[in-house]
């Protein structure tokens, strides 16, 4: 049977953050997380009539959350169209290989293609293979002159 993907609710808190937690271990990142419950509350379910900062789905298979999918919207120029931005895929490690990862990319895809977009876009960490060779597989392009720049924490608070 496939994954049922549904969007994310203001209760799935506490999944979503587990999911987070799990992917930066993976990615050898937790000790960069600075997500709460509360943050995430605040940024993905707002109060006030303040738009969400992103989304979120979740894939269900054999009766338990196998994975999330977490995007928000972009804009290209070049294309005079919306985007979607791939921020975090992730599958519960012993549940990988079932198609989980897939169906939740796909899914998104879908959205995207629905809502107009031009393009769905995502990172991955050059060490990833698996990921790669997965990303390889469904047809994306490799960005290979395009590097990802960021200011963050102190370097973003000096400019402000």
């Amino acid at each position: 049977m496939p994954p049922q993907i549904r969007p994310a609710l203001p209760g799935d808190i506490p999944v979503i953050l587990g999911f987070i937690r799990g992917l930066a271990t993976y990615e050898r990142l937790l000790h960069t997380v600075e997500a709460t419950e509360e943050k995430l509350a605040a940024t993905l379910f707002p109060t006030g009539g303040h738009p969400p900062s992103a989304e979120c789905v979740l894939a269900h298979m054999d009766g338990r959350t196998a994975g999330f999918a977490l995007f928000f919207s972009t804009y290209s120029t070049f294309l005079a169209k919306p985007g979607l931005y791939l921020e975090d895929l992730f599958v519960e490690p012993d549940l990988r290989g079932r198609g989980i990862g897939r169906a939740l990319l796909l899914h998104v895809a879908k959205l995207a293609c629905s809502r107009g977009c031009g393009r769905l876009e995502w990172a991955v960490l050059d060490w990833n293979e698996p990921a790669i060779r997965f990303y390889d597989s469904i047809g994306a392009t490799k960005m290979a002159d395009w590097r990802i720049c960021r200011l963050t924490g102190e370097s973003l608070s000096r400019h402000a």
